[in-house]
């Protein structure tokens, strides 16, 4: 039987309804312009979210892969390299480096915090290696000060893939500002997401800034003029509106988003069966997803679901066992911690518009189903 209330994994209709005024205000302003693709909510939207950053460059694109790839493009990476890769992440991350002709290799995660290990790093570079490309899985900062010191011994770049990660800080430094450049994802579920596919590129490079303006844009800076084979991968006038609008609000939604990982991580801390994701320091996570982990998985999954709770698992299939890499030859076995993962990790609801009440309401489920009462 079902609790009295559903409570759905993600509800995306409610940060619409909190903002919708604002959001219908930019809607008709960009229908009245007659202005819908590069420019001045474009423009707005860069300038704002490169000071959030902290940066000197932010450049809209399509969505967040396209967003890695051109940032991997213009820093020169093709045919004949190698960028080193989390086993654990969503397969956008690898797709990027295959979309530039280089060949993703993958590094273990350090299993408290889920993102790439730096004492696995090392031993995976060689002489094709030419960058490590650090996600910052479910919110939580990759060891970007490790992962640096690496770079620089070996002479490769350091990117991010900061897709889950807006607002993240490490230090005094937010996400997007602690690397060469970072790749964001505004998907609509993301901390900051849009009503549909965008994504950006942050740096503080003049030089890679240019360039991946240039791709972006059909290889071109002016109408008609190209420069070099660019690519279609733009932020359109509609969704740089909106996201200037729920940039405002981030901040707040981050709080919200903290305050109930909080809660999960206290009320939880009895049950013994599970693993609870570390919190690292202050500002560190910013808690896209809260993700437990138990041998108990799927039928925990599907007890929460008769009880009208949604939970999803990121990831169930690691990039290296999926279809779509069989040509990489990595027999099941060769990444057994990204493996473990996949079989035993398990999203909780998490949101700034899931009320302390529905979370209280979500912990008492999973005690109860584990015989904590």
């Amino acid at each position: 039987m079902n609790s009295s209330k559903d409570i759905p994994f993600l509800d995306l209709k409610l940060p619409q309804k909190e903002l919708k005024a604002k959001l219908m205000s930019s809607f008709e302003r960009v229908l009245d312009s007659g202005w819908f693709i590069m420019g001045k909510e474009c423009e707005r939207f860069e300038a704002a979210f490169a000071e959030y950053c902290g940066v000197k460059h932010c450049i809209g694109v399509g969505n967040g892969l396209e967003a890695l790839h051109l940032i991997l493009r213009a820093a020169g990476i093709g045919p004949g390299d190698e960028v080193i890769v989390p086993s654990n992440t969503y397969i956008a991350t690898w797709l990027a480096v295959s979309y530039a002709g280089a060949t993703p290799v993958p590094v273990e995660p350090d299993e408290k915090t889920f993102n790439i290990d730096p004492q696995k790093v090392e031993e995976k570079i060689t002489t094709r290696t030419k960058a490590i490309l650090a996600v910052h899985l479910y919110g939580r900062v990759a060891a970007m000060d490790e992962l640096q010191k690496i770079c620089d011994k070996h002479k490769i770049l350091l990117f991010e893939d900061s897709a889950q990660a807006h607002g993240s800080t490490l230090g005094k430094k937010k996400s997007g500002n602690l690397s060469l450049a970072a790749g964001f994802s505004f998907y609509p579920g993301k901390n900051l997401g849009a009503l549909g596919d965008a994504g950006a590129v942050t740096t503080n490079d003049d030089a890679l800034a240019k360039q991946i303006r240039l791709l972006r844009n059909y290889g071109s800076q002016k109408k008609y003029y190209n420069e070099v084979k660019g690519y279609n991968s733009r932020l359109d006038e509609i969704q740089a509106a909106f996201l200037c609008e729920k940039l405002n609000a981030l901040d707040e939604w981050n709080a919200r988003r903290v305050e109930l990982a909080n809660l999960y991580s206290e009320s939880l801390a009895s049950v013994k069966e599970l693993q609870l994701p570390a919190h690292g320091e202050p500002g560190e996570h910013t808690w896209h997803l809260y993700v437990v982990r138990t041998t108990k998985r799927d039928e925990l999954a599907k007890y929460l679901a008769q009880k009208g709770i949604g939970t999803i698992i990121h990831y169930p299939v690691p990039p290296h066992l999926s279809d779509a890499y069989a040509e990489a030859r990595i027999s099941r076995g060769t990444l057994p911690i990204a493996e473990k993962l996949a079989d035993t990790v398990l999203s909780l609801p998490i949101g700034p518009h899931l009320s302390l009440s529905d979370a209280k309401m979500v912990v008492t489920e999973i005690k109860n189903y584990f015989g904590r009462r």
